[in-house]
């Protein structure tokens, strides 16, 4: 039974193979969720001190976890090196507050692999011998300041001779809740070392709150065994070879430690650290309660390795012991093998092993991404029955007008560390590279996003849990195309029950973001964060509108995606033919108003963010960034066949061209294909624009860097923008790495980086083009270079670079881990890939979220594609 088999299974209800998976997020501290403050500081409310001996209210953490889909019951690894303080029980990191570039993990760990069903995945983790250097790295980076770079845990020396642990954690599915465990530790270091394995198993506490209903679970544990009572989930074991001693707690809070007041528990849920580091008496001597372990203590010399075997299972009555020999055995090494064979059938022949191992690790991260997300807004707002009322300022706080969002459902996090909560914009990009691999998963988590009670009543997609009401680009619609596409572009209801929704979001869109009612947006940061010279997300230095490139580009964009949903849709049922009319109509009020409005330059020959004065006058911000690139990514083509085929849209189409004289150049654009079919282009930047902006696009020295498009033009770095308002002086200069201004948040950056998203939409509109102009298009690429070559050339040719930031380059290093010679050269390293937030403009670093921030396995299709027969 392969993957693929295993995959229909779940898609027809047959066999839930979905329904355990590595659900359990790397961090529940420090959210938002959790933070129940007076002025929403999240990360001082709830920080990683309080974790081991605090409850969540919402979900859990742990490290290599999974979870069912429902978080009912959490599986995770505990290590100890005899040395530290605490157990690791999960990953440390600094807040916003504590790194000089923003939040930011300070541990190392690999998402290796993972088939879409989780019947097989592997995790890597990299655990010091020496203490761990908590304070050291919260001082060191506390006094560090923006201009100099993060004080990383590498840069400690705790991993010099090789003193450190390499941890290995496989699952292989027996069946959709039958999940064999391999730990495997190894020590790399020089002398005898000592580590302490705790495979735990505990329930979600979901008691605690003072809602009815909610039974108090039991885990009772044994020599080797640990056994789960749940009302709703029923009876769990994990087992482990040999006589493990069972530890067992309270998944209760610490009251006492914490707060000095009484708690719930004897035995909370920290007892079990406390007593294998400290020797205390915290866990139940009678063994039972909500949380438990099973202790290893693991002695080994230097280079030997040890694997612990487990099995967890889920059954209805009570059972003998679990297979953990020859039948264990078997389902590892098949799932093993059936990975293998899944994934030599998904990755081109063409694409080289370094490529593929690229393309795999990228799906193992977006899969590992995949975590379970629980908020009610009401709920956190007002307070639970059992607990103090929330401050009253929490009322007139974050989020206090999505009262309607109650969130429990698996969704695709940016990452599971950095970013352990959904982004709408950046969940959109996961669904491509998901789609390659589970198009069901992927559809339905565009869907998710688009229901009631996610989308607001006035029809606004959230953005993320800091603040669900900021804006972020409207690429849902493109996303759903795509996946339409990677699909087999045959499961019409889908895109009929995506359309529909977004066709509210369309409209808050027209009726909020478009303050002058002439056809250009304002949208705010729009996920750009600090790409401009002030915080496009607040009230602006004097009085007046911004209207934005970007804005109005994505907006372009956003009416041709439902243009051609409408005609897919239309083609199988002419009453969609209306909404096709009325959304190429107003492609064309925006393509036209963006010009009319004055956002091109014609003697730059780019688009610019303007201001808008109360007095009428027009401020052009001409800072040349990727918002004067976008409009670019707002482009689609109509066959002939088509529009005869939908005759109310081609007559529409035509009386604007003949009587709207200024909409022509929009629409006008025809040329025979290379299958000799008549078409037309519909773009925001028509056929006299294209080359001049692709002349600064693909020019080394503004916006083409070695590794894909930067996100601001390298001119800037000579030739700072500044803008004086109010008073003040705003200044955007080039920055290919983190940021040194404080604003949007610490550790993103628009102001140089190459970002992988905004690259991936402009080399599919260069696709775009290239497929309408053929070869009788030619750019200069590079720009200054003499040489002249077609668009589907230069789009081959950036996603190339693309990739190359992930490949071995000629001297053996990869550009993402830039000077950083234990990742570059050490073999236990050097092949353990991450998918960084984005890239050093000029040398392909990587920066930002490491661990598997899911938009930059856009790499996956892009190598996909590339390599495709």
């Amino acid at each position: 039974m392969g993957e693929r088999f295993r995959l229909a299974q779940a898609d027809s209800g047959e066999q839930p193979w979905r329904a355990w998976g590595p659900y359990l997020s790397e961090r529940a501290w420090g959210t938002v969720r959790e933070d129940y403050s007076e002025h929403g500081t999240a990360w001082d409310y709830f920080p990683h001190d309080h974790a081991r001996s605090r409850a969540y209210r919402w979900n859990d953490d742990g490290m290599a976890g999974v979870c069912d889909e429902r978080q009912t019951f959490c599986f995770g690894l505990a290590l100890w090196n005899g040395r530290d303080p605490i157990l690791k029980e999960r990953m440390f990191g600094l807040g916003g507050d504590g790194g000089n570039h923003g939040e930011d993990a300070k541990e190392y760990w690999w998402y290796q692999d993972s088939t879409p069903t989780h019947s097989w995945m592997s995790w890597r983790y990299h655990y010091p011998q020496e203490p761990f250097p908590y304070d050291e790295l919260v001082s060191v980076n506390g006094r560090r300041s923006r201009e100099e770079s993060e004080y990383e845990l590498v840069d400690t020396g705790v991993f010099d001779e090789d003193r450190f642990w390499a941890v290995t954690v496989d699952y292989a599915k027996a069946s959709p809740r039958d999940m064999c465990i391999a730990v495997t530790v190894s020590n790399r270091g020089p002398l005898e070392a000592t580590l302490h394995v705790l495979p735990t198993l505990w329930f979600r506490n979901t008691w605690s709150w003072g809602l009815p209903n909610r039974p108090v679970p039991s885990i009772r544990g044994s020599a080797g065994r640990l056994a789960g009572r749940h009302r709703t989930l029923g009876a769990i074991v994990l087992e482990g070879d040999g006589d493990a001693a069972p530890l067992l707690c309270d998944n209760e809070t610490n009251a006492q430690r914490l707060w000095g007041l009484p708690g719930k528990s004897m035995y909370p849920k920290d007892g079990i650290n406390d007593h294998v580091v400290a020797g205390a008496p915290t866990v139940n001597p009678a063994h039972i309660g909500t949380k438990g372990s099973l202790h290893y203590e693991l002695t080994l010399g230097p280079g030997e390795s040890r694997t612990i075997r487990l099995r967890l299972t889920q059954f209805d009555d009570d059972i003998a012991a679990l297979d953990l020999a020859d039948g264990w055995s078997a389902v590892m090494r098949e799932r093993r093998a059936e990975a293998d064979e899944y994934f030599a059938d998904l990755i081109p022949a063409a694409a080289s092993p370094e490529e593929a191992a690229v393309a795999r690790q990228g799906i193992a991260g977006l899969m590992w991404g995949k975590q379970f997300y629980h908020f009610d807004v009401k709920q956190w707002l007002t307070g639970d029955p059992g607990s103090a009322p929330p401050p009253p300022g929490r009322r007139y706080g974050r989020n206090n007008g999505w009262w309607h969002m109650n969130s429990f459902d698996v969704i695709s996090m940016p990452d599971p560390w950095e970013y352990p909560w959904y982004a709408a914009w950046d969940l959109a990009f996961h669904c491509v590279s998901i789609a390659r691999v589970d198009p069901a998963f992927a559809k339905s988590q565009l869907i998710l996003l688009l229901r009631e009670w996610y989308m607001h009543p006035n029809g606004q997609i959230p953005a993320y849990e800091w603040a669900f009401g900021d804006v972020n680009p409207p690429v849902h619609a493109w996303a759903a195309l795509r996946v339409f596409e990677i699909d087999g572009g045959r499961d019409f209801d889908f895109l009929a029950r995506v359309m529909h929704k977004l066709l509210l979001n369309f409209t808050w869109w027209v009726n909020r973001k478009d303050v002058g009612g002439n056809n250009v947006f304002e949208g705010g940061f729009l996920g750009l964060d600090n790409v401009g010279p002030f915080d496009r997300s607040a009230a602006l230095p004097v009085a007046g509108v911004l209207e934005q490139s970007d804005g109005t580009g994505w907006m372009a964009m956003y009416a041709l995606n439902l243009l051609d949903m409408a005609i897919r849709l239309a083609l199988h049922d002419r009453t969609y033919e209306d909404m096709a009319t009325k959304f190429f109509e107003h492609f064309a009020y925006i393509a036209e108003g963006a010009y009319r409005q004055g956002l091109w330059d014609d003697e730059d020959c780019f688009f610019y963010d303007q201001l808008r004065l109360p007095d009428g006058h027009k401020l052009p911000l001409k800072v040349r960034s990727v918002v004067g690139l976008l409009p670019l990514a707002a482009t689609t083509r109509l066959s002939a066949g088509t529009l005869n085929r939908l005759p109310e849209l081609n007559a529409r189409l035509r009386w604007l061209q003949s009587s709207q004289g200024e909409y022509a150049d929009i629409i006008s654009a025809r040329r025979i294909s290379s299958e000799g079919r008549q078409q037309r282009l519909l773009a925001m930047v028509g056929q006299d624009q294209l080359l001049r902006v692709l002349a600064r696009m693909l020019d080394p020295e503004e916006f083409l860097s070695p590794y894909g498009l930067r996100t601001l033009s390298r001119s800037h770095l000579e030739k700072p923008f500044t803008v004086s308002l109010g008073g003040s002086d705003f200044t955007v200069g080039y920055e290919p790495a983190e940021s040194t201004s404080g604003l949007f948040g610490g550790n993103s950056n628009w102001r140089g980086p190459v970002w992988m998203p905004v690259n991936y939409l402009l080399v599919e509109a260069l696709r775009e083009y290239a497929d309408f102009f053929g070869d009788d298009m030619k750019a200069e690429y590079p720009t200054g270079s003499q040489k002249k070559v077609p668009l589907a050339e230069v789009a081959d040719d950036i996603s190339r670079r693309l990739i190359s930031l992930f490949l071995p380059g000629a001297d053996g290093r990869r550009p993402i881990y830039g000077a950083n010679d234990i990742l570059q050269n050490h073999p236990d390293w050097k092949d353990l890939i991450v998918f960084p937030e984005y890239f050093h403009g000029d040398n392909g670093a990587g920066l930002g979220a490491w661990h598997q921030t899911g938009w930059s396995a856009l790499v996956v299709d892009l190598i996909l594609t590339l390599r495709r027969p």
